[in-house]
């Protein structure tokens, strides 16, 4: 049973949860297929960027906790799982988009903070539902609470609180929220955008973004500098300047779009 459907476009690949049945949740069926074809897309030369989306009115309803329940005694929980998910997107070298058009909870908010652009319709709705459980938001914390400022981390992850998109991008935990009729062109806005750029620049930025600096302004500066120029040595960086100054585009576009069937 596919618990997961994947389609490409253009340089795009979209992954969408299709387990409307339990709001999405995050099985271990369901994960180890969404594992599968992340790792196919990662290999996939002609996949510029992932989207991370939804069939149903709910995004991902965190761990499913009917499995949990059965496994707490007897084998691993799927709360565990979610760290292999949520390390896979993390460390994922091209852009990822998570395309919110519903309500997420506990683990599918650290879906969201894991992909690199997240856009929410206004109307979706997030929580972090887990203390209400009885339990901690523990592994999810690796992705989300480097987009939240400590104050509202404090108080969405005590409280448990239900808050909306326009609070969701205010805090960081999304890019943007749009009307839910806006939703789908915003994405392909960011996607048309992300495919324009350099496969391996991508990648290297991606890194840029979540290193950590050197101790001093001198070896920090001194480490970019040598990445900087290496990207400008680089194949791809010499395509880029001499097509900028040619004005063309690069070799890496256009991409096509895929035949339809």
């Amino acid at each position: 049973m596919d618990l997961v459907r994947s389609a490409t476009d253009a340089g795009v690949t979209t992954l969408t949860l299709d387990s409307p049945a339990n709001r999405n949740a995050l099985s271990t069926p369901l994960m180890r297929q969404f594992l599968d074809l992340l790792g196919t897309a990662l290999t996939d030369p002609a996949v510029r960027c992932v989207v991370l989306s939804h069939t149903g009115t709910v995004f991902c309803s965190g761990a499913d906790l009917k499995e949990t329940a059965e496994a707490r005694e007897t084998g691993r929980v799927p709360a565990e799982m979610i760290a292999d998910v949520l390390a896979a997107l993390w460390e994922f070298p091209k852009p990822v988009v998570a395309r919110i058009a519903g309500p997420a909870r506990a683990g599918g908010l650290g879906l969201i903070a894991a992909a690199d652009i997240a856009v929410c319709a206004h109307e979706a709705t997030f929580a972090f539902s887990e203390v209400r459980l009885g339990v901690i938001p523990a592994v999810i914390s690796a992705t989300v609470l480097p987009r939240l400022t400590a104050r509202a981390a404090a108080e969405l992850y005590l409280t448990g609180e239900v808050f909306d998109g326009h609070r969701a991008a205010e805090i960081g935990l999304v890019t943007r929220a749009v009307p839910a009729g806006a939703l789908d062109e915003a994405v392909a806005t960011y996607c048309a955008a992300l495919v324009r750029g350099g496969p391996l620049a991508l990648a290297g930025t991606k890194q840029l973004l979540r290193r950590t600096p050197a101790p001093s302004i001198r070896a920090d500066l001194s480490d970019l500098s040598e990445r900087s120029a290496g990207y400008f040595r680089s194949a791809e960086g010499r395509e880029g300047v001499t097509a900028f100054r040619e004005k063309r585009p690069p070799s890496w576009l256009p991409i096509p779009a895929e035949p339809t069937p």
